[in-house]
């Protein structure tokens, strides 16, 4: 039974017992470094504070809980794994349930490259043209004869082609390939097994880049949606990643962003995450998610042209959790606040200590990124009254 349906199935209509919410790690969770586990935890807890919930820890299987349970997945789940946990609805969990596993990963948002080309079962031809110019130019490939022949169209078409293999997160394991032969070796280099059951992205290479991070967030019956920039830094081996975003978090769903006082650029890339969201709910019964973040990519391709698309979406937790979490906790501590920013940042190598007042989601070494700093500062937003 979920939080709400025992809240409901009070006779007296009182609030019902708390219930508990634990950290999950999915079947086939690749989230398994120290920092990620450690931010997981955190998380949870947050949740379960949210929630008035105990934070019971990771979930251990074939343990009996109390109802209601609430789960915290390092993944997006799909419906079997899902099912056999009772997650019903957006109501139990933080994060996304999909009915095949390929509908979590990159290679959702573009089309294959022929009506002959290597899918997996469940792939939806309609979403392409649900979903229109909502995305970046690109094909998705299950093969390397496809994914070369999709290249090759590309470099046509746009001059350049960036590779990203549907396993690879924060920017690592990304090639661009500028003619044939670059062509060739970055898809020489992809792993046979990988390909063919998670695939790869091709699409068309931008540069000077600016990422949106949209999205939606849901606890229980607390709601808020958010339009924000992301920044890169780098790592301990000098790759460019993932380095934080700045997001302004307002009460309500999607509709709430659309009437949003934001500037043109993010405009255009809320209403195409929010088609993009919308195509995907309608090509695939049986998702549903309580927390959906979208990556919109805005730059000019390598003929000049602006060129703005989803990326790749989230339905699990992400670099922004932090902040969205922290931004909930403070429209549900002020009835009265319409919207909130939130600051989320990561930092690799040594660093100065975060300053006053940031919840920090992780600060030491990790076996894998080295050191590391992740915090979150609540900060005043001018449009906030």
């Amino acid at each position: 039974m979920t939080l709400a349906q025992q809240a409901a199935s009070r006779p007296d209509g009182r609030s019902a017992p708390p219930g508990v919410v634990l950290a999950l790690a999915a079947a086939g969770g690749r989230r398994t470094s120290s920092h990620e586990r450690a931010a997981l935890e955190r998380h949870a807890r947050d949740i379960a504070g949210l929630l008035g919930c105990e934070a019971g820890g990771w979930h251990e299987p074939g343990r009996k809980y109390a109802d209601p349970v609430y789960f915290v997945p390092s993944d997006t789940l799909d419906t079997n794994e899902a099912a056999g946990l009772g997650i019903r609805g957006p109501d139990d969990l933080f994060g996304g349930v999909v009915p095949h596993p390929f509908v979590a990963g990159k290679t959702l948002s573009h089309p294959l490259v022929s009506a002959t080309a290597a899918r997996p079962p469940g792939w939806s031809v309609e979403l392409e043209r649900a979903a229109g110019d909502a995305v970046l130019d690109g094909f998705s490939a299950f093969s390397r004869e496809d994914a070369r022949a999709a290249g090759l169209r590309l470099l046509e078409k746009k001059g350049a082609v960036r590779v990203k293999p549907a396993l690879a997160s924060g920017g690592r394991g990304q090639s661009v390939a500028r003619d044939a032969a670059g062509l060739q070796s970055a898809v020489d280099a992809l792993a046979s097994g990988e390909l063919a059951v998670h695939g790869v992205v091709l699409e068309e290479d931008l540069a000077q880049v600016r990422t949106y991070s949209v999205g939606t967030v849901q606890v229980r019956d607390l709601r808020a949606s958010y339009f924000g920039t992301q920044q890169l830094t780098r790592d301990t081996r000098g790759n460019e990643v993932y380095g934080g975003s700045d997001i302004v978090v307002l009460r309500g769903g999607f509709d709430a962003l659309a009437a949003a006082d934001a500037p043109a650029d993010v405009r255009r890339g809320i209403e195409q995450a929010r088609r993009f969201d919308a195509a995907v709910q309608r090509c695939y019964p049986g998702f549903f998610a309580s927390r959906r973040n979208y990556d919109v990519a805005a730059g000019r391709n390598p003929r000049g042209e602006l060129r703005s698309g989803v990326l790749e979406q989230s339905w699990r937790f992400g670099g922004a959790t932090g902040a969205e979490l922290a931004a909930l906790a403070r429209l549900q501590a002020e009835p009265a606040l319409a919207r909130v920013r939130a600051v989320c940042v990561e930092v690799f190598g040594p660093s100065p200590e975060p300053p006053a007042g940031a919840i920090v989601h992780f600060r030491g070494e990790d076996p894998t990124a080295g050191l590391l700093t992740k915090y979150t500062v609540i900060e005043p937003d001018a449009h906030a009254s």
